[in-house]
């Protein structure tokens, strides 16, 4: 049985699960306004229907689930004011937090690249499954823009300050450690996902992993978590570079000139966001501040300019303003938090106590 669908996201029922593909593998799968809009009507459908016991998000070719939004879209928005990716941004967070409400089982299978918009729509999910071939990541610094799509509530709730390393410098973790940091729940070898898909179709998500759930290759970030946890506590970005420079780990000396060579004004905006996500209580609140954040970055030179050096002309040598992290302001900082007025984006209070919940 098929329910309408276009070619960039793919809708299917399997037996007892809804099955949603996106559908771009040329474009590693990148979110779309439309693919956004139409997998929230699909889920509004199969909450309704007694005969969907579970719900799965898979991607489509063999480089991953999804590498993000589509920025080439945001930076031609970007360039003429902004107003279609704000639209953009509403509803997909909006689905990201319709997708850590969901009442029914959510598999999201977290095969290859997840970065960005993929996280969104992957690790707010109940049951999220990684293989030894995941990518996790929220490398948004990188292009002069801060983790969203409740990017910020994930990494400000991971252990010790590992959310705050992955923020700020956008490396990407592999299967162990996406467990560690609490951004995946359960791992499957690749070769097993066919096998686990089609027995989704005849049995509940909790009997099929007991089938095929295993225990991962050890991963880097357990073993750098004294010193993680010791830079990354700075209160400024400087003092934590200035740390991780000094501590003597090869990998921590990487991590310091890595952050140097994102966004200044990003990474400063980064840490501020993460510091406030930590305190601002369930997933709701977090988005409408992302909301904020990235509505204010749309004017930002660096977002632009980002873009342009890492898609556009690929030429990996952004000129960013400013150009150090010395020169930016708290002003500079203070600009991405500004409140929108009555474009604020407004989503459900579900009370203390009713936090989204994983397996």
């Amino acid at each position: 049985m098929k329910i309408e669908d276009d070619n960039a996201v793919l809708f299917d029922v399997e037996g007892r699960t809804g099955a949603v593909t996106l559908n771009r593998p040329a474009a590693l799968n990148a979110l779309t306004h439309s693919m956004v809009v139409r997998i929230d009507a699909a889920l509004t459908a199969w909450e309704r229907d007694p005969a969907i016991a579970q719900v799965l998000i898979r991607g489509a070719g063999e480089r991953g689930l999804c590498a993000g939004g589509d920025i080439r879209a945001i930076y031609e928005d970007a360039r003429v004011g902004g107003g279609a990716s704000a639209g953009f941004w509403r509803d997909e967070y909006r689905l990201n937090a319709r997708i850590a409400r969901f009442p029914k089982p959510y598999v999201a299978v977290m095969d290859g690249l997840v970065m960005g918009g993929g996280v969104g729509v992957s690790a707010h999910g109940s049951v999220r499954i990684v293989t030894e071939r995941s990518r996790v990541a929220m490398p948004e610094t990188g292009i002069g823009f801060v983790p969203d799509v409740g990017g910020t509530y994930l990494l400000a709730h991971a252990p010790g300050e590992l959310g705050t390393h992955l923020a700020l410098t956008g490396a990407a973790v592999g299967a162990a450690d996406a467990l560690l940091c609490g951004l995946a729940d359960h791992f499957v070898p690749s070769e097993a996902l066919a096998g686990l898909v089609s027995d989704l179709a005849v049995a509940p998500v909790r009997e099929v992993l007991e089938r095929y759930a295993a225990v991962p290759a050890a991963g880097v970030l357990a073993g750098r978590r004294e010193w993680i946890d010791a830079c990354y506590a700075g209160d400024s970005v400087e003092v934590i570079v200035e740390r991780l420079l000094a501590q003597g780990d090869p990998a921590a000396k990487e991590a310091g000139e890595t952050m140097m060579s994102k966004s200044p004004v990003a990474v400063k905006a980064t840490l501020a966001a993460l510091r406030r996500a930590a305190s601002l209580g369930p997933l709701e609140r977090v988005l409408e501040q992302e909301y904020r954040v990235s509505c204010n970055a749309l004017g930002s030179a660096d977002l632009v300019e980002g873009i342009r050096a890492q898609v556009i002309d690929k030429d990996r040598a952004p000129r960013w303003s400013p150009a150090t992290l010395g020169e930016v302001t708290d002003a500079d900082v203070a600009r991405y938090f500004t409140p929108l007025g009555a474009g604020e984006l407004r989503l459900p209070d579900y009370g203390p106590g009713a936090e989204p919940g994983h397996a």
